[in-house]
C-alpha cells in the first residue's frame, strides 16, 4: 500500500464528535511512551501527523487521521500512566472502552508493546481483555532498532508464550522501528488485506455509546 495522503481530522472525548462510521478504522493503543506517535508517523510518511512528546501521558484525546480519503487510523491515550486525577483517568477509560467495545467500524485495534521489555503485566491484561470482548486485535513491537535482533526475538518470544497461557491462537504480530522504518511494509499489507472485506456498518441501528 502506497500513502498519498494523511490528514488529521478531529480530536476528541466526545462520541458525538467522531466521524461517521462509514470507512474502515484502525485503532492504536499502547502504555504511555512506547512510542505510539513515532510509529504513526513512520506509517503514514508525515513526520508530525501524530505529536511525539518525551513526556508519558500526552496524548489524552481520542485523535482521527484520514489515509488515503479511505480508511482512518485512529490514535488513542495510553494506558497505565497514573499521574493525572483519578477522575480524569477514569472517564478516559470508559470513553476508550466504549470506542473499543462499540466503534462500529472498528477494524483492528494494534496493541503496541516495546520490544526492549520482558513481558509486562498491564500488556498482557490489556490482550486479555481484548480476547474477552472479541476485538480482533493485532500486535507491534516498537523500537527494536534500540537493541540486538537476537534480544528482540527473546522479548517476543517471552510475550507470545505468555499469550499462549490465554489464547489458543496467538494474534497477528510485528516487530517494528520508527526509525528505521521496519515493519512498514508489513503492517500496511495487514490493513489493506482488512480493508477488502470491510462491509459498511448499519448505522441505523447503531446503540450509541
Amino acid at each position: 500500500m502506497i500513502i498519498k495522503s494523511a490528514t488529521f481530522i478531529c480530536s476528541n472525548t466526545k462520541v458525538s464528535a467522531l466521524p461517521t462510521a462509514n470507512m474502515p478504522e484502525y485503532a492504536f493503543i499502547g502504555r504511555s511512551n512506547v512510542g505510539k506517535s513515532s510509529l504513526i508517523n513512520m506509517l503514514v510518511n508525515q513526520h508530525g501527523l501524530a505529536k511525539t512528546s518525551q513526556k508519558p501521558g500526552k496524548t489524552q484525546l481520542i485523535n482521527h487521521f484520514l489515509i488515503n480519503e479511505k480508511w482512518y487510523i485512529v490514535d488513542l491515550p495510553g494506558y497505565g500512566y497514573a499521574k493525572v486525577s483519578k477522575t480524569s483517568r477514569e472517564s478516559w477509560e470508559k470513553f476508550i472502552r466504549n470506542y473499543i467495545t462499540k466503534r462500529e467500524s472498528l477494524q483492528c485495534v494494534f496493541v503496541l508493546i516495546d520490544s526492549r521489555l520482558e513481558p509486562q503485566k498491564i500488556d498482557i491484561e490489556f490482550c486479555c481483555w481484548m480476547g474477552e470482548i472479541q476485538v480482533p486485535f493485532a500486535l507491534i513491537f516498537t523500537k527494536a532498532d534500540k537493541q540486538s535482533a537476537v534480544k528482540t526475538d527473546k522479548n517476543v518470544a517471552l510475550f507470545k508464550k505468555e499469550l499462549s497461557g490465554w489464547f489458543e491462537e496467538i494474534p497477528p504480530y510485528f516487530v517494528t522501528s520508527a526509525e528505521k522504518g521496519q515493519g512498514k511494509d508489513k503492517v500496511l499489507e495487514f490493513i489493506e488485506e482488512v480493508n477488502k472485506d470491510f462491509v459498511m456498518p448499519d448505522l441505523s441501528s447503531s446503540p450509541g455509546f
